[in-house]
């Protein structure tokens, strides 16, 4: 019965993760961590080296109350030995019984088959409203290199049926080849099952990536949907430069889509600006701009949408990231975009791990501050050594 009455609770908790998976990409901005809030790419495979890929093996647990919300806790776990390694999240919300009860959980394998050859499984469970833990999804994935560079990934994702069978209901092929020495293309086609046995062809996209002895990064990504009339037609252009500067680098994305008609505009613009000290001291300042602006009547124009800026400070006993977010008043739109939400991120070197707190701080309607989300994160992972500079990944 508790399993039953808490499925809407799970349902509600996973929009919610939703939210919050987008809010800690602003807070990652710069950073690679945000990669893993892009499309899944095919991965750049280093030569299995048994000397060098020693058994590990960590575990973090992140517990994460809200004001007017279910508490959630979820655990990730890493260990590895010799050529696999498995990773695993499990995703808790607080029950009726005043317990924490599972939502879901993904496990992810990596075997490195060979130098050349990988493959990756990925499961996703959820549970019944008796409690049993049910699979859900199964990802695989093999990726093969060559000595050039190339690789050709290739991506099946089965659902399980009422029955418990698992169905295959998407492919995806994806190609990336090196078209000269600091360039490369990604040609990516994806499939869906018709339930018959039969595949048709749902997205193409091609990816190109060119790097420049100023510094400078260029990538364009453009999407490509059926019309119906047997024929692809460009749906989507994502195009992104990034400029270097020693540690400091400017980041620049331009979204494009397509109207009826097929002719290109520009919908989003984001502008990111990374500086570092010598004492390694962050910031960044990050501007997005929408055609799509609450309060405002839709005119074609880009404005301001939203701007994150985010300082970072650390030292040898941990670091402290402090962001801000401000937004135009959607009763006064023309206004100067104000604070409307900040979060305070400190992370604590604690052996044998970290130690890590993130609140969450918003506006009421009254203008004054509540605090809408508490997080922390315990892990057994080792610190950064006290000579390195770099950052514990988030």
């Amino acid at each position: 019965m508790t399993f039953l009455n808490s499925k809407n609770r799970i349902a509600a908790f996973a929009t919610k993760l939703l939210i919050n998976s987008m809010f800690s990409m602003a807070l990652c901005v710069g950073s690679a961590a945000c990669a893993l809030a892009q499309d899944a790419q095919p991965t750049k495979w280093v030569p299995y080296n048994p000397a060098k890929d020693k058994g590990e093996s960590w575990t973090v647990t992140t517990e994460t109350s809200y004001q007017n919300g279910t508490p959630s806790r979820m655990t990730e776990s890493h260990s590895k030995s010799g050529n696999r390694s498995v990773d695993k999240q499990r995703v808790e919300v607080f029950g009726l019984n005043h317990r924490y009860q599972p939502a879901f959980e993904t496990e992810k394998e990596t075997i490195r088959v060979n130098d050349t050859t990988t493959r990756t499984v990925v499961r996703t469970y959820n549970w019944d409203e008796n409690g049993r833990r049910k699979l859900v999804q199964v990802t695989e994935e093999e990726a093969r290199s060559t000595a050039n560079g190339d690789v050709q990934a290739v991506r099946t994702t089965s659902n399980s049926d009422i029955n418990g069978n698992l169905q295959i209901v998407q492919r995806e092929v994806a190609d990336t080849q090196k078209t000269s020495a600091d360039a490369q293309e990604t040609k990516t086609t994806v499939y869906l099952a018709d339930g018959n046995g039969n595949f048709t062809t749902a997205r193409q996209t091609q990816e190109l990536h060119k790097r420049s002895d100023d510094h400078r990064i260029e990538e364009k990504k453009t999407t490509l949907l059926p019309d119906g009339n047997g024929n692809f037609k460009v749906a989507e252009v994502k195009e992104k430069t990034i400029q270097e500067d020693g540690k400091n680098r400017t980041t620049e994305e331009r979204v494009s889509h397509s109207d009826l008609n097929g002719r290109l505009s520009e919908t989003s613009r984001t502008v990111d600006r990374e500086t570092e000290t010598p004492e390694g001291e962050k910031s960044n300042s990050l501007d997005i701009y929408s055609i799509n602006n609450p309060g405002l009547t839709g005119d074609g124009r880009l404005h301001l949408n939203q701007r994150v800026s985010t300082v970072q400070k650390k030292d040898s006993n941990g670091r402290i990231t402090e962001q801000q977010i401000e937004r135009p008043n959607p009763g006064n739109p023309h206004d100067r975009p104000e604070v409307r939400a900040k979060t305070k991120y400190v992370v604590r070197y604690a052996s044998p791990g970290t130690q890590e707190t993130k609140t969450t701080q918003e506006r009421d309607i009254n203008g004054n501050w509540k605090v809408v989300r508490v997080e922390t994160r315990k892990s057994d992972e080792a610190p950064p050594a006290a000579t390195t500079t770099s950052d514990k990944p988030q």
